[in-house]
């Protein structure tokens, strides 16, 4: 049920995890979508929620639905103003050089009757930034945080295989398909409101993460206890 999906809810929004394989908006091959589920996000209310922004469809995890058309123009113009932090985590075909940094690359959309469309790096596109750090380092893949400043499509995806060298794990358009499908998750987000609480969210490790070998760093255990007498 998608309603066990709510990671925040008050009187102007609800973010979801979104589940891997759901689209936002319906598809052209007929599969379902979030427009599908979301009579049951009304929670009393008698409008359906509007999504505010965009995840790809293989991507999980955090995604703010306004719950009024006024919360909603003012949500777009947070985004639009670049005040929204977001934070993903993506496993990377690859290990990234150094430890951290910003890229900044353009992004330009191009399409082929072959291929279909895509997005590349180019002069020519719209200013796309975003902050990485590395968080992990398993054999030849690499756990990778990245917070991104603009909100460009594929930004991240495109982002890590041109500019850092490592495609998104799973990734079909630029990188390779893999068993446990794109490893890219929204992890947290925050929305900030004039005179209001932020929204504030976020979404736990996906089963997809733990089932590549990604999962929750494991704990230190504690020192066995020693007696002097």
């Amino acid at each position: 049920m998608i309603t066990d999906h709510v990671l925040f809810i008050d009187g102007e929004a609800i973010v979801i995890d979104k589940p891997a394989g759901l689209p936002v908006d319906p598809p052209r091959d007929g599969a379902l979508s979030l427009e599908n589920h979301l009579q049951s996000l009304t929670f009393g209310f008698q409008r359906w929620p509007q999504a505010v922004h965009r995840l790809d469809r293989d991507t999980s995890g955090c995604l703010l639905l306004s719950r009024n058309p006024k919360a909603h123009k003012r949500f777009q113009r947070v985004f639009e103003a670049g005040l929204v932090t977001k934070r993903y985590l993506a496993v990377l075909d690859g290990i990234p050089d150094g430890e951290s940094g910003l890229i900044d690359l353009a992004l330009d959309k191009i399409s082929s009757e072959a291929e279909g469309w895509r997005m590349i790096g180019s002069p020519k596109g719209k200013p796309s930034r975003t902050h990485w750090r590395l968080v992990r380092v398993i054999g030849a893949q690499s756990l990778v945080e990245f917070s991104p400043e603009t909100g460009r499509t594929h930004q991240i995806r495109v982002h890590a295989a041109e500019a850092l060298g490592a495609p998104v794990a799973g990734d079909p358009v630029y990188g390779r398909k893999g068993p446990h499908g794109m490893l890219l998750h929204a992890a947290a987000l925050t929305v900030p409101r004039e005179g209001k609480p932020d929204v504030t969210a976020e979404a736990p490790l996906p089963e997809r993460f733990v089932a590549a070998g990604f999962g929750p760093a494991p704990t230190a255990e504690p020192a066995p206890e020693t007696s002097d007498g």
